[in-house]
């Protein structure tokens, strides 16, 4: 005989909702994407679901708002500079730093051995159940539950604060070349109020340019093309 699944502590869970801006109406959802699969393996007499189908739509879920959010902010990028971005967005380092933020290893449910060897912190760990989170968001509020969710979590990475492709490309630059990146302005063109700003950026054999409407923002856009060129 099976017996109901004990829920994750509902003050930490009315927390986290209140955190990600989103309460459940399908609680079960909810306490499914807490659950990793070591809880499951240790409660067979309980009714409950690991967090992994979930996190397989969770996924495509993320991958879908994450594109469309890069598409809106960096207008004048190539699918294979947006494809760069977004790679660095979803990467487990990055969901996982965000689960942290949001205090989702608090919440979650693992088996004995997983929580006694720090799995609430474990980066994998926290990286799936993020994806999982944003699935269960989706399936109980649908597309825009989940979009208005990843969008106010990802807003501070999308606005360049934690992504800087400058940096990366003179860190890279650095390690393989043992030099840095020359950015050099090539046109300012139109009114005060609407400006368009061209870069040439040169490194080793790599000219690309970049254009914005900042000096700052063209750099970035050519620092994003020399990335491509280069990985």
């Amino acid at each position: 005989m099976t017996i109901s699944t004990p829920h994750p502590d509902p003050e930490k869970a009315a927390v986290l909702e209140k955190t990600i801006g989103y309460t459940f109406t399908d609680k079960a959802l909810f306490d499914q994407a807490l659950t990793h699969r070591t809880f499951v393996h240790e409660h067979p007499h309980f009714e409950a679901t690991d967090n992994q189908r979930l996190e397989f739509l969770g996924d495509a879920v993320l991958g879908l708002i994450i594109g469309h959010l890069l598409v809106n902010v960096y207008p004048d990028c190539r699918e294979g500079e947006l494809t760069q971005m977004r790679s660095n967005l979803v990467n487990e380092t990055r969901l996982a730093a965000i689960a942290r933020q949001i205090g989702l290893g608090e919440n979650l449910r693992l088996g004995r051995g997983e929580r006694q060897s720090g799995g609430q912190n474990k980066s994998s760990i926290l990286a799936d159940a993020l994806e999982a989170l944003f699935a269960a968001i989706y399936l109980d509020g649908g597309f825009k539950a989940a979009f208005k969710v990843v969008q106010m979590l990802f807003e501070a990475v999308l606005g360049a604060a934690s992504f800087d492709p400058k940096s990366e490309l003179q860190e890279l630059a650095q390690r393989r070349y043992q030099i840095t990146p020359s950015y050099h302005l090539l046109s300012e063109k139109g009114p005060d109020h609407d400006k368009s700003f061209t870069v040439a950026l040169s490194l080793a054999d790599i000219e690309v340019k970049g254009s914005g409407k900042s000096k700052k923002q063209a750099e970035k856009m050519a620092a994003l093309r020399a990335l491509h060129k280069l990985k």
